[in-house]
Formats: C-alpha cells, structure tokens, sequence
C-alpha cells in the first residue's frame, strides 16, 4: 500500500509529493520462459525415458549411457528450438519497428494523428490527446517507442536475446536431466534413488515457479510432482509391454 504525502516549495505552498511504486516482477525477460521450461521438460522427460527403459528390464550400463544421451540430446534441442524460435520473433518485431520507423519519416503528420486517436479512444480528450501525441512526438527514437508500444504492444529498448533464452534452457534442461541419472552415476542399481531425487525435485521446480508466479508453492509443486509422475510411469509400463516382447 501506498500513501501520498506533500512537500514544501519555496514559496512555502505544499505540494503532492509521487508516492513511490512498489518494484515489479520483471515479465518481459528472454530467460525465465525457457529456464523453467527447459528445467521441467529435463527432468520429466529424462525421468520418462529412463524409466522407459528400466521398464524394458537392461543393464546398468545401458540405463546410464541412456540417461546420458538423453541430457546431450534435448539440451542441444532446447537451445537450438530456442533460439531459432526467439531469434524469429525478435527478427519479426524489427522488422515491423523498422516499418514503423520508415512511416515516422514519410508520414509524420499523419502518424501523430494516429497517436492522437489511441489516446482519445482510451478516453483522453481530443485537444488534450493531441497536445499529449505531439509533445511526445519531438524525439524521433521516442517517437517510435511510443508508436510500437502503443501498436505493437512491444518495448524496442527490451526485446528478449536468442543467445540468452538458448543458453538459460540449455543449462536449466542439462541440470533437470541430471537428476534422474546421478544416482545410477553413483553407483546405484535400482531405481529408486532416482525416482527419490527425481520426484523431490519436481516438487522443487514447481514450488521454484510458484515463487516468481505468485502462485500457491505446495499447488504448482505438487500439480508438478503428478504431472512428472505420471510420464514416468506411463513409460515404466510401455517398457515393460515393449520390453517384455522383444528378444
């Protein structure tokens, strides 16, 4: 909650002081869709094929070179997926920025007018809109950000990085898909340990994104932990049907 206090000018009047905004979650970075995503989809995916595989009743060394392969395997997916994917986007939005930029200089007269008509149809009053339009209208690089975030709902100074969404779900998947495997890497031969590790650390990831979703902790953990539960035993159970026909 805020409150609104007053400040004294000089010539003694009080004035309104601006009451502070509180700080908020940063909703627009390039890294924590595809951490979360790459840590969740680590973890339950490696923990399906591992126990797929268990499932099919192998050895130790086939159990451990899988888990291993599956980790390499969909880290480099991720990132390349990701990066290919917020690389497009971003080339998309600049290529509209840049549209809108050529317009800015062909048709400035016109472009204010069309900010002016934005701000009446939020209910601003025309005279008072178009004042608002050209004041904002004097710097050229204000100008397009005005224009793209009003029309294009983006922000030009905070476009998301493909170097860094590719590189947060890289390391978010590796380490999710490592949980099911180090036990086994440990020297474990049975499964537990794994689903142990495994499925304590699904509950964690859902209560990690609960954190910065101001969602409940014990709901996004545990929806997490049945979700991930769920894909591993499906798999244990196509395994040993594939498993127990082969060979």
């Amino acid at each position: 909650m805020t409150t609104t206090a007053t400040a004294a000018t000089t010539t003694g009047e009080p004035q309104p002081r601006i009451p502070e905004e509180g700080h908020h979650r940063d909703v627009n970075g390039g890294w924590l869709r595809p951490a979360v995503f790459g840590a969740m989809d680590g973890l339950v995916s490696n923990l399906a094929l591992m126990t797929g595989v268990v499932g099919g009743d192998v050895g130790h060394r086939t159990i451990v070179l899988t888990g291993l392969a599956g980790l390499a395997a969909g880290a480099f997916s991720m990132a390349a997926g990701e990066y290919t994917s917020v690389a497009s986007q971003r080339e998309l939005v600049e290529a509209e920025i840049e549209a809108e930029r050529l317009e800015l200089r062909r048709n400035p007269h016109g472009e204010l007018a069309e900010l002016a008509q934005l701000y009446t149809a939020r209910g601003v009053d025309p005279e008072l809109a178009h004042e608002v339009a050209r004041q904002l209208s004097r710097d050229p690089e204000q100008t397009l950000a005005v224009h793209a975030r009003e029309e294009l709902g983006v922000d030009p100074d905070d476009l998301p990085s493909p170097l860094v969404a590719a590189a947060s779900s890289f390391a978010c998947f590796a380490v999710g898909a490592l949980l099911p495997v180090l036990p086994y890497l440990l020297g474990a031969t049975a499964l537990w340990p794994a689903l142990l590790l495994a499925t304590a650390g699904l509950f964690l990831c859902g209560a990690v994104v609960a954190r910065v979703t101001a969602r409940s902790w014990w709901f996004s953990g545990l929806r997490q932990l049945v979700l991930g539960g769920a894909a591993a035993g499906l798999t244990y159970l196509l395994g040993s049907v594939i498993g127990g026909r082969i060979g």
